[in-house]
Parts: structure tokens; sequence; C-alpha cells
């Protein structure tokens, strides 16, 4: 295929992945401005609340490994279709909601069934598949800045129709931003159309004895531990970041405004850190974000929130977001190759919502139990740093790994 044909068959399934990705991951971080206004009117505590993010990013966990070992033996199509699909269900049993068992189903169950098939770790793979090795991180960089920016725009919608005529008529704003993700979907399932490069020794290879050949690969696995705390940070600051700046007394809309930030960062961060995973060690960049990221928050909850630090600290954080996403995608496709990125992916993404499930509901457990994050934040800050020097550590003293690793090991 010529350049120019590869870049016109290439495009679209790129805008439709961003698309889908930006919609998808972008009001779901921005949950978070509803939590108040919806437990004050429904009568659930703040811990019920965070339980249902929780079993949403244990859903998503559990379900991306088996979902992206169906995408890579049958296809993309059906699988994020039916992830638009549930999306718009979840919001619609949300915004309709008048119990804690709606939200879980809603919130919990369905969005998290969604997002394992049209979240990062799908996006990601779709986006692979298009573009050749030399171009691979800076391109999953771009998909990922893109995708960011769903969280610019939900957030302001959301809070500023919550405050304006209450929590339910943001809820249904967002049902009608999830519409856009069908055709967004149909523009991404075209992957299906092309070729996947053959790899000897991979493609014969059942998902089972992929999956356990990369779990044990040292640095596999070593990522996939510290993306545990990758999760539970991120998560924490989504759910309840608006929580704890109405605490202190601040303007609800400033909540939205940091997530819309961060959102804005993403897209720089997204941008950097896939340009940067094409030139250096995927693995150590990986690590100093970990320790980067928990810095700032210690540095951030020492003090007393302001508008202009709450929002400066939206943006550092913001650019060391989303940036995980094309290198832990970018590392996959090139130690194992493209057929079983999907699931590979899921399998270091299930840690991550593992994290995310503690951060979401022990954080609310901790707020409930002692009416302040105090202690939540220091387990935060501790166990980042230990996870992102870790991570630093074994990326320097570990000999880079050849490519397609499974390939070769066959």
């Amino acid at each position: 295929m010529t350049p120019n044909r590869l870049i016109k068959s290439a495009l679209p399934i790129l805008i439709g992945a961003a698309v889908m990705l930006s919609l998808s991951t972008g009001m779901r971080q921005s949950f978070g401005v509803f939590m108040y206004p919806l437990t004050k009117e429904t009568g659930i505590s703040i811990s019920e609340f965070t339980l249902a993010i929780a079993v949403q990013n244990l859903a998503w966990g559990f379900l991306q490994p088996w979902v992206g070992a169906w995408a890579g033996k049958y296809g993309y199509r059906y699988l994020m279709h039916i992830g638009a699909l549930l999306y718009i269900l979840g919001l619609t049993m949300i915004a309709m909601a008048h119990s804690f068992l709606a939200v879980m189903i809603g919130a919990g169950v369905l969005i998290g069934l969604s997002l394992a098939c049209t979240g990062s770790a799908m996006a990601m793979a779709v986006a692979t598949r298009c573009v050749s090795p030399q171009t691979r991180s800076t391109i999953l960089g771009v998909v990922s800045a893109a995708g960011s920016i769903g969280a610019l725009i939900a957030a302001p919608i959301g809070q500023s129709l919550s405050q304006d005529f209450g929590w339910r008529y943001g809820v249904f704003a967002f049902v009608v931003l999830s519409l856009f993700m069908i055709p967004a979907v149909w523009y991404a399932s075209k992957v299906d159309g092309l070729p996947i490069p053959p790899r000897p020794g991979l493609d014969n290879k059942s998902p089972g004895v992929v999956a356990m050949k990369a779990l044990k690969h040292p640095p596999f696995a070593v990522m996939t531990l510290a993306y545990f705390v990758c999760g539970m940070q991120l998560i924490f600051l989504t759910t309840h970041l608006p929580t704890y700046l109405e605490i202190c007394g601040l303007d609800p809309m400033l909540s939205a405004k940091a997530l819309g930030m961060i959102g804005g960062f993403n897209a720089l961060g997204s941008l950097f850190f896939g340009w940067a995973g094409g030139r250096y060690n995927k693995l150590l960049l990986l690590g100093m974000i970990y320790v980067l990221r928990s810095i700032g928050v210690a540095i951030y909850f020492y003090y007393t929130p302001t508008p202009d630090t709450t929002l400066v600290f939206a943006a550092y954080i913001g650019f060391l977001w989303l940036g995980v996403a094309p290198l832990v995608a970018g590392y996959i496709s090139e130690t194992f190759g493209l057929r079983w990125q999907a699931m590979l992916s899921g399998i270091a993404f299930m840690s991550h919502q593992l994290g995310s499930f503690l951060g979401a509901f022990g954080g609310g457990l901790i707020f409930d139990a002692l009416g302040s994050y105090n202690l939540a934040l220091q387990i935060g800050v501790i166990v980042g740093l230990m996870a992102g020097i870790v991570q630093c550590i074994f990326a320097l003293a570990w000999p880079k790994d050849p490519p397609l690793l499974v390939s070769a090991n066959a």
C-alpha cells in the first residue's frame, strides 16, 4: 500500500478512535461533578457513590483482557458498537436514578462494561494497527491527546447545567454527547479491514499462552504492578477533588474548571510523552511520571487550596495524566507485536483498575470514617513514590528488550 493510500485509509480510523476515546473517558472523568448534588438528593452516602465508581473500574478492568482477546481473534466492530450503546444506557439510568441500585447499575456496571469496549486499551490498539512502527509512538500520543479533549468539554457542561438546572440535566447532557460515540466507533471499527503483519510464532499461539509469556517477562510484570498506583491516584482525584473543594468552601464551578484544565493539559502531556516515547526508554518515562505526580499531589494538598493553586495543580497533574497511555501501548506493541496488543494492554490495565477501585472506594470509606481525606492522600503519595522509584530503577537495570519478544521466544 502506498503512503498516500495508507494515510487516506488510516485517517478516518484514527479520528474515530480519538473521538470515541475522548467521549468515553472525558465523561467518565467528569462524574465527580455530580457526586455532591446527587448524593444530597438521593440520600445515598459518599462511600456508596464511590462504590459504584469503584465497581465501574473493576468491571472495566477485569473485562478488558477478555475484550482484547476477542478483538484479536474476531475484530473490533461489534465490541465497540455494543460499548457505545451500553454507555448511552448507563448514563440514562444515572439521570433517572432515585436509589443506590440504579446508580450502581448505571454508573458502575453498564458504563464499566462500555469502557472495556471503548476506552484507552481499545483506542490505542486501533491506532497502533494503522501506522508504521517509525511513527507509532508519536501517533499514539496524538490520539491520546485528542482523546483527552472530552474532559475539557464535558466537565464544564455538566457542572454548569447542574448548578443552573440540577444535576439530572447535567447527566442528560452527557447522554446527548454519548450519542456521538456511534458514528465515531463506526469509523474506528474500519480497522478490521486493515491487514495485520504476520508474526511467525505469535499468530498461531492461543491468547492464554501469549498472556502467560507476557506475565513471566519481568519488565511487563513490573510495569503492570506500577500501573496499579497510576489508577489509584488518578481516580481518587477525579472522584474526590470536587467534594474536597466544596468542603474547603470554594466555588463549585472551580471543580469543573480544574477537571477541564486537566483535560486540556492531558493533550499537551500526551503529545510530549508520545514524542518522548519514540526516543527514550518508555519504562523509565513511566516511572518518572509516577514520581512527579506524587510530588505534585503532596505539595498541593499540604497547603490550603485557592482557585489559583487549584488550577496550577490541575495543569501540572493533567500534563502527567494520559502520557502513560502511549508509553504502555508503545512498549507492548514493540515487545509483543500487534495482534494481541489489546489483550495485553487489558491485562496491564486490570491492575490499573484495581488501583482505581481502591482510590475511589477507599477514599470514600476514609472520608466517611474520619471526615477528611488526609490519610488517603498520605497513602497515595507514599505508594506513588515507591512505585515510581522501583519502575525507574528496573528500567535502568534491565537490558533493552528485543522487538517482538514472544515471536522470538516461541
